[in-house]
């Protein structure tokens, strides 16, 4: 029998193991599962919007069916983002965690790295990637890409924003109005302008001012918020 090659990504043999999803973007969470499922000896047990609405159903999930491996979308649209303190829970149940993630906010990705995630694949990267990434994962090994690298590096003309000031800054340089990014965070308009507000504040600050739209949509953009 051929040798496992970690290089490639490989499995080392069949066996069977559980995988969660927590996606916020049905095609993208379906697309998750396909891939899974195309896996020998891999099962999808339980696939959903978001990390509390899996760990509610992991307090009553049967012996065999509680997943080795969560693959996790840390950021949601709509509701607050993975928390680390949840991330570490999740770890402390015995289950191995994978980030996939659009990698628009170095802090919060940073964040879950430090509560002990093994692995951040980029939603850009290639499935062949995200399938090496899952049985790394699954092996206990550690997973990450040169794009990772230079999204969560120090970057000195970059301000450091606060999770919610990022999240006010990608929705409302994708085109959103002030109210719907409101809407989409469950924050009042006033205080969507003032995190706003401070954004202009901090990119001014660090020599890039960015306070039209178009302006800060670039300015995101430059700093991998945004995808080209």
């Amino acid at each position: 029998m051929k040798e496992h090659d970690a290089a490639f990504g490989e499995p080392p043999r069949p066996y069977r193991a559980n995988v969660a999803v927590v996606e916020d973007h049905l095609l993208q969470r379906k697309r998750s599962e396909e891939l899974v499922a195309a896996q020998p000896g891999l099962r999808v047990v339980w696939s959903g919007e978001t990390l509390p609405a899996f760990m509610a159903w992991l307090d009553g999930a049967a012996a065999a069916d509680r997943p080795q491996l969560l693959m996790l979308d840390l950021m949601v649209e709509r509701g607050p983002s993975a928390a680390p303190e949840q991330i570490e829970a999740v770890i402390r149940a015995g289950i191995q965690v994978l980030v996939i993630s659009a990698l628009a906010s170095p802090a919060l990705i940073r964040g879950a790295i430090r509560a002990g995630v093994g692995g951040v694949v980029g939603k850009r990267d290639s499935e062949a990637d995200l399938v090496a990434a899952i049985w790394t994962v699954l092996g206990r090994g550690h997973w990450t890409t040169p794009d990772l690298a230079n999204v969560i590096a120090s970057d000195a003309a970059r301000p450091a924003f606060s999770e919610q000031e990022e999240r006010v800054l990608v929705l409302y340089a994708s085109g959103l109005t002030l109210d719907s990014v409101a809407e989409a965070l469950a924050i009042k308009p006033d205080t969507a302008k003032k995190y706003l507000n401070r954004v202009k504040v901090k990119y001014a600050a660090a020599g890039r001012p960015a306070s039209t739209k178009l302006e800060l949509n670039e300015a995101a953009r430059q700093d991998g918020l945004l995808d080209d």
